[in-house]
């Protein structure tokens, strides 16, 4: 079974790439040992989205009132909750075999193993072998939860993302260790259908790569709505013995015993690259990453990867994008390099984060003098109107260039606003070009140019 490109993985790097291949004359495999759509689409991105909206819908219904409109004996129902959270990975990941199918892609399940010669040995469920010869063989086998050895995960009640998906029924209490995305997502969850949540961050803040305002404007709304939150805290052991398990808290002032009938470890991802024959390859890697070049080619001519197992943001965007690359440039295309430094960041809790470029303390330390424009939503008159003042928008500039270094949102809709400033730092605009581009009102979009004319001295409405 010969191909052009053969890709091992079907998540949003492998199954784009193998449709970017196709659409560019490659015949194409792709071998997936679980389900088509890979972690994002069945147990990360989409699910885990269905989950926090109706968690939404529901702190919806709870504030009601405040619309002016009476819902009484409101209930969640956990169970259902979940379901629904299944069914739509479930229609998503029978969207992507359309997508192979009408490219005409061939899908074979199995445990994939690379060989020399750009051959792969691919085990099916019943044990058979089958091998695979290809020109061009594209590594996208994604990542795991890390495992921490005191955080042993027992898929009960020491947990990580997937069992935090399906658990049959709601905790009354959370411990989750670990507050990126993957933490402070799963803990508005939890908290917002009414499990007492706290948060255990080993650093000084939350959300710890984004800007520190937005870190703290994050604690500050988390707090409101009643979860706790621990920082420059680290968990030391946890006791499962009994119904309700012991976490051992280890602080600046001494440790605390917290009491969590589920602890949820959301303290990273791991590549899954062990097991594929990359020794026996030869294929290079370092801390647990393959190494490529920019154009995603390893060491090995004739092998390639992208996404989650190789250096950079683990993130289903990034990968896609590195996916595309790659098979163009196989392909003979003008493919141009990724630029790292315009990706964004999103993380779906509510509050809402997004961000890209430079945070303010990054551009002071790479020695850029600075224009720094921040506005609140609640001198939004959209937010306002939408109940949703909670957050601001934080714009960095260089103040020689007018350029924008970085772009920093916390609140209703930013993960869908950050785009603009994307698509602008790709376009190189300046901070007045993006002052007169008119913004429609009432919309919450307006906030980002009035930060920008925060930032010049020019802003209307504060």
């Amino acid at each position: 079974m010969n191909y052009d490109v053969i890709v091992i993985g079907s998540g949003p790097g492998g199954y784009v790439t193998a449709i970017r291949a196709s659409q560019l004359g490659l015949k194409t495999a792709i071998i997936e040992r679980e389900s088509l759509g890979g972690i994002c689409l069945n147990w990360g991105c989409i699910p885990t989205k269905a989950l926090l909206k109706s968690a939404q819908v529901f702190e919806y219904l709870n504030h009601s009132k405040e619309y002016g409109i009476s819902a009484d004996n409101v209930k969640a129902d956990f169970s259902a909750v979940i379901k629904r959270s299944r069914d739509v990975a479930d229609g998503m990941s029978k969207g992507i075999q359309f997508l192979t199918k009408k490219n005409k892609i061939d899908v074979i399940m199995g445990t994939a193993t690379v060989k020399k010669g750009k051959k792969i040995e691919v085990k099916a469920a019943d044990g058979k072998l089958t091998t695979l010869e290809g020109k061009h063989i594209i590594i996208a086998t994604g990542a795991r939860s890390r495992q921490l050895p005191n955080l042993p995960q027992d898929g009960k009640k020491i947990i990580g993302y997937r069992e935090a998906m399906t658990l049959p029924k709601q905790p009354k209490s959370l411990v989750v260790v670990g507050s990126g995305a993957i933490g402070v997502e799963f803990a508005y969850f939890y908290a917002t259908m009414g499990t007492k949540v706290t948060i255990v961050e080993f650093l000084p803040n939350i959300v710890p790569v984004e800007d520190e305002e937005v870190s703290k404007q994050l604690e500050k709304s988390f707090k409101k709505v009643g979860i706790d939150i621990m920082t420059e805290a680290s968990v030391e052991s946890v006791d499962t013995k009994g119904d309700i398990s012991k976490v051992n808290v280890k602080t600046k002032t001494g440790n605390v015993v917290l009491e969590a009938e589920v602890v949820l470890s959301a303290v990273g991802i791991e590549a899954n690259i062990t097991g594929l024959g990359l020794e026996e390859v030869g294929i290079a890697t370092d801390k647990g990453k393959i190494l490529v070049d920019k154009f995603y080619a390893t060491n090995v001519p004739g092998y390639y990867a992208i996404g989650d197992c190789v250096p950079g943001q683990a993130l289903a965007h990034v990968a896609s994008a590195e996916g595309i690359t790659c098979v163009e440039k196989i392909a003979g295309l003008h493919a141009e390099p990724i630029d790292y430094k315009n990706i964004p960041g999103c993380t779906y809790c509510q509050p809402e984060v997004a961000s890209v470029g430079m945070t303010e303390k990054q551009a002071k330390d790479a020695g850029y003098t600075l224009k720094v424009g921040k506005f609140p939503f609640s001198a939004s008159g959209k937010a306002s109107a939408s109940g949703a003042k909670d957050g601001f928008i934080k714009l960095i500039f260089d103040a020689k260039y007018g350029e924008i270094l970085g772009a920093h949102m916390i609140g209703a809709n930013v993960t869908e606003m950050i785009a603009e400033i994307v698509a602008i730092r790709k376009l190189e605009t300046t901070g007045h070009e993006l002052i007169k581009t008119v913004h429609p009102h009432p919309t919450m979009s307006e906030a980002i140019m009035e930060a920008a004319a925060a930032a010049y001295g020019e802003v209307i409405h504060l």
